[in-house]
């Protein structure tokens, strides 16, 4: 992936919710502000900046007001420390992000030893909640599935309905990318299913055309891409380009309508899979359209922050504190009532339930497919 050069005020950056000095209780979001993925970055920072201005609304945690602080990491492991340890020097008590997986778990290690609770909105990793940095912490969440989950749902789909094709799985050699891909091709393999090419790709390159030629020259039918949307986007493009029509499957990471903008009439029939549509839920209805008035969508990764958010706030507010530990240990003492339904959390800090389904792009949006 491309590196970017950031100056100091890239790094982090107050939202005016409320001013430093009145502020009581910083919090923070972190992920791609920048950069090849800031679409993700622009949906967490919408659902973090609604929350807190709700909750402020209502009272704030603890009769206390929040300020939120937005790290950019563009999700490269080394800045996003960098963004970790400056949000130590603002005294921030609580993170929701980060969004890459590979920046996620090794700011973890920041949060873990200052004694900040983290709730990651997007990183699936396996690894962030049970790799060994995480061994014996209490105090690192996540409101997403985990990839041993997708990959399952997806490794059996896949088999089932396409195991008689010549299958391709790909991946971009990212913590979250090669994680996935590895997962999946565990279970299509579990289910008897024997991938014919399994290849790496670099991320952040324009053409992909060779990679197309080898798909081609392997005569593949369906590709499952362990990657973002934006690498997704150039190489369904151009292999339609080249004549080759294989279903492109991938995973949430292809949950933004830029997928549609890069990829043009080549994303129709494209599939990815991630949780059931939360914009359509009835808890949701109220914050999903107070967001698209200020001119946004609340796709993607937009409620699930916005419900890490909700959901800390909730438990400070039960436990009379914001220290992490009890905290915590308040998060995991019942189910909670939030914009993306009834969650709770086990003792890894994952959720208790996390199912996924299909999605399928179509004339320039993506809409769920019948079950």
């Amino acid at each position: 992936m491309k590196k970017f050069a950031l100056g100091i005020s890239a790094i982090a950056l107050s939202v005016g919710l409320c001013t430093a000095a009145q502020a009581d209780i910083v919090i923070a979001t972190a992920g791609p502000m920048t950069g090849d993925y800031a679409a993700f970055g622009q949906q967490m920072r919408s659902g973090a900046t609604a929350a807190v201005k709700d909750i402020n609304a209502k009272g704030g945690v603890n009769g206390e007001s929040l300020v939120l602080e937005i790290g950019d990491d563009v999700c490269d492991p080394k800045q996003a420390v960098a963004v970790a340890n400056d949000f130590v020097q603002k005294e921030v008590v609580f993170v929701a992000g980060h969004f890459c997986s590979g920046s996620s778990i090794p700011a973890s290690d920041v949060y873990i030893e200052e004694g900040i609770l983290q709730m990651t909105p997007a990183s699936t990793n396996p690894q962030f909640t049970d790799g060994p940095a995480a061994e014996g912490v209490t105090t690192i969440f996540r409101t997403c599935g985990r990839d041993d989950q997708q990959g399952d749902f997806a490794g059996k789909w896949i088999a089932t309905h396409m195991g008689d094709k010549n299958i391709a799985v790909l991946h971009d050699k990212s913590t979250y990318g090669k994680g996935i891909a590895d997962l999946t091709k565990a279970m299509l393999n579990a289910e008897g299913v024997t991938e014919k090419l399994y290849e790496a790709y670099t991320a952040g390159e324009q053409d992909y055309t060779a990679l197309v030629s080898k798909l081609k020259a392997e005569g593949i039918d369906v590709i499952y891409l362990g990657g973002y949307h934006t690498e997704g986007a150039l190489i369904v493009r151009q292999a339609r380009e080249q004549g080759l029509e294989a279903q492109l499957i991938g995973p949430d990471s292809l949950n933004t309508l830029e997928f549609v903008s890069i990829a043009g009439d080549a994303a129709d029939g494209v599939m990815f899979s991630n949780a059931a549509e939360a914009r359509n839920l009835p808890s949701a209805q109220e914050v999903v359209a107070e967001i698209r008035k200020g001119g946004f969508e609340p796709e993607g990764y937009t409620l699930s922050t916005y419900a890490a958010i909700q959901v800390w706030a909730m438990a400070a507010n039960a436990a009379g504190t914001t220290d992490s530990e009890t905290v915590a240990e308040t998060l995991r003492s019942k189910d909670w009532d939030t914009v993306i339904g009834t969650i709770g959390f086990n003792e890894s800090g994952d959720l208790k339930e996390a199912s996924y389904v299909w999605y399928e792009f179509k004339d320039g949006d993506y809409e769920e497919m019948a079950r």
